[in-house]
C-alpha cells in the first residue's frame, strides 16, 4: 500500500506571494535584464553594471528569476531559459516584454485590490470599469503595448481564411486597437481593404501600424463606438478579436447582429477568444481569463464554444460555426452569415 501524500501549505504560500514573481518579471523587463544576458553579461556584477542597477538587487533579482523558471544559473554566471531568450530578450524577433505596459499597469492592478468586494457585487466597481462608453487612455497604451503579443493570432487568422487566395475581399475591424489584425490581411493579400472601427485616439495607433507595415493606401478609419457607429455595408468579413469577452451574451448577440446586417450573404465574422472548455476550469489559461473579466468588466465572460456557437446563430449566422484552435491559448471561431 503506498503511503498517503501529506497535505503542504506551498501551493498556498506560493499563491499568496504571487505578486512577488508579476514585481519581479516587471523589474526584469525595466532593466533590460534578459537582454543584458543575451548580450553576454552573465555575473551578478557585469548584469548590474550594464542594467545601472546596484550589485546586491541584481543578485537577488536574478536568483529570483531563476527559481521562477526564467533564468538559469551555473556557480555565479546566469543564463536565459529558452522562453526567456525567445520572448523577453530585445534581440528576439518575438519580443513581448512590452505587454508589461498594459497587463500589470494601475489601471488593470488596482481592479485586484479588493477582489473580495468585487466577488460580493458580482462585478467591478464604477470606478474600475475598463469598458466604459467613452475612450479611455489605457486603451491606448493597450494599442502600443500588446502588438508584439498578438502578431501570431493574426498570422494565425490569416492562415485560417487562406487569406493569400481569397481574392478580393472587404474587411470590418471592430475595435481594431492595434489594427493588427486587418492590417496581416492586408499584407497578406493585396487585394484587402480594410476598415478599422475603434476610438479615435486608438486608431491612430492602428494607422501607425498599417504605414509601417505598407498598408496605408488600404486602411481606413471609422471612429466611434463600436455599438453606435454605422458600419456601412458590404463586407465579406468582420472581425471581432478579444472583443466579445468584455460583454455578456445578450450584448455580444446585439453586437454580431449588428456585424451581420455589414456582411454581404455568405460573409463571415471571424471571433478570437479565450475558450474554456465546457467544465470552465481547463485549459488553465482560458478558464482563468474570466477572473480578468470579473475584475474589470461589469458583465465579462471567457465564453465556451458552445455559448459563442447559440450567440452567432441567435444573431443569423445560419451557415455554420467552425472553431480553430491556435497554438496560442485562444482559439479562432468562424462564423458564416
Amino acid at each position: 500500500m503506498s503511503a498517503t501524500a501529506q497535505p503542504t501549505p506551498e501551493l498556498i504560500f506560493n499563491t499568496l506571494g504571487g505578486y512577488q514573481r508579476t514585481a519581479a518579471l516587471k523589474a526584469a523587463v525595466d532593466l533590460d535584464i534578459f537582454t543584458a544576458i543575451d548580450e553576454g553579461a552573465a555575473t551578478a556584477s557585469e548584469i548590474a553594471k550594464r542594467c545601472g542597477a546596484s550589485e546586491r538587487g541584481t543578485r537577488i533579482l536574478c536568483d529570483f528569476l531563476t527559481i521562477s523558471g526564467l533564468l538559469s544559473k551555473t556557480a555565479e554566471r546566469y543564463g536565459l531559459t529558452p522562453d526567456a531568450a525567445a520572448f523577453l530578450s530585445k534581440k528576439s524577433r518575438m519580443y513581448v516584454g512590452s505587454v508589461c505596459e498594459f497587463l500589470v499597469s494601475p489601471e488593470i492592478m488596482r481592479n485586484f485590490d479588493d477582489l473580495t468586494a468585487t466577488v460580493r457585487r458580482g462585478t467591478v466597481a464604477p470606478q474600475g470599469n475598463t469598458v466604459a462608453g467613452r475612450e479611455q487612455q489605457h486603451w491606448v497604451t493597450f494599442a502600443r503595448a500588446m502588438t508584439p503579443m498578438m502578431m501570431p493570432a493574426a498570422i494565425g487568422i490569416a492562415d485560417v481564411l487562406n487569406i493569400a487566395a481569397a481574392g478580393p475581399m472587404k474587411v470590418l475591424d471592430v475595435a481594431a486597437g492595434h489594427g493588427m489584425f486587418g492590417i496581416v490581411l492586408a499584407q497578406r493579400n493585396p487585394r484587402v481593404e480594410v476598415v478599422a472601427v475603434d476610438w479615435p485616439g486608438v486608431l491612430a495607433v492602428a494607422s501607425e501600424n498599417a504605414a509601417r507595415m505598407g498598408v496605408a493606401d488600404r486602411h481606413r478609419t471609422l471612429p466611434g463606438d463600436a455599438f453606435t457607429v454605422d458600419y456601412g455595408t458590404g463586407y465579406d468579413l468582420v472581425l471581432l478579436t478579444n472583443f466579445l469577452h468584455h460583454y455578456d451574451v445578450p450584448t455580444n448577440t446585439r453586437l454580431l447582429r449588428k456585424a451581420a446586417d455589414a456582411l454581404k450573404p455568405g460573409g463571415r465574422a471571424v471571433i478570437l477568444e479565450f475558450v474554456p472548455n465546457e467544465d470552465r476550469v481547463t485549459p488553465p489559461l482560458a478558464a482563468g481569463f474570466s477572473l480578468t473579466m470579473l475584475a474589470g468588466t461589469p458583465a465579462g465572460d471567457a465564453y465556451t464554444l458552445s455559448q459563442l456557437r447559440q450567440m452567432a446563430v441567435d444573431s443569423g449566422f445560419a451557415g455554420g460555426v467552425t472553431a480553430h484552435p491556435l497554438p496560442m491559448p485562444e482559439t479562432v471561431v468562424v462564423a458564416t452569415k
